[in-house]
């Protein structure tokens, strides 16, 4: 009678499950405070850099692009967009550390550029009444770099290998980043550097929180322990 061993090469998700289910408590604690303490810094960054703000730039998009009203999309999308994460977290769990220490690492990356340059705002620009939420996050002069293009972005990446969030998330990307320009709400610079920093802090969080990201990876199917990233990287998780 012969029987089949599983293969070396696998990890099956329930088997990581039980690996790290007696610490998923712990690793979402951790997560909440850290992303807890990224809000904070992000409130007095954005709070110094506003109260030291200097003259507004020339932009090259913003200087022949007229100013239209994105006051729902840029006060409102976000709202609907972090309900939506909000869903897909309370859904499977697991991927709660991962997600929260991304984003945390994602706000604390960002405040440390706002402290560094005050530019002002561009002087023509879209009305918009925040609301208590919004208020918390949006200054006036934490300009560098978009969060509204930023953070959808870093939720794309974090879930690439589910085609139908990859898209959801990519296109409140694009919603987001051409609402910020068109209302002139960010410079362009804001909007291009955040795709390029968020692939960084994806990049960077994999390697900080490793464990997490085995354990978020595992949530979403993943079975082969060395895989090929679509997007060009090969990652060895053993």
């Amino acid at each position: 009678m012969t029987t089949t061993q599983p293969s070396q090469g696998t990890r099956p998700p329930r088997r990581l499950a039980r690996q790290f289910g007696k610490r998923l408590a712990y690793d979402i604690g951790f997560s909440m405070i850290l992303l807890a303490l990224s809000i904070v810094s992000n409130f007095y960054a954005g709070t110094f850099a506003t109260a030291n703000v200097s003259n507004p730039v020339t932009d090259i998009i913003l200087d022949n692009v007229p100013v239209v009203n994105v006051d729902f999309i840029f006060v409102d999308g976000p709202l609907f967009m972090w309900m939506f994460v909000g869903v897909l977290l309370l859904a499977r769990p697991q991927r709660i550390p991962f997600v929260f220490n991304g984003l945390a690492l994602f706000i604390l990356v960002r405040s440390g550029f706002i402290i560094l340059t005050h530019i002002g705002p561009f002087p023509t620009r879209s009305t918009f009444d925040l609301n208590a939420i919004m208020q918390s996050f949006t200054f006036g002069g934490d300009l560098f770099f978009s969060g509204h293009t930023g953070a959808p972005f870093l939720l794309a990446l974090m879930f690439w290998k589910d085609s139908r969030l990859r898209f959801a998330f990519l296109a409140a990307t694009a919603l987001f980043g051409v609402a910020v320009l068109l209302g002139h709400l960010h410079y362009s610079i804001d909007v291009f550097a955040a795709f390029f920093i968020s692939y960084g802090v994806h990049d960077l969080a994999r390697f900080l929180f490793r464990r997490d990201w085995e354990f978020f990876d595992a949530t979403n199917g993943a079975r082969n322990r060395r895989q090929l990233s679509r997007l060009g990287f090969a990652r060895r998780w053993a």
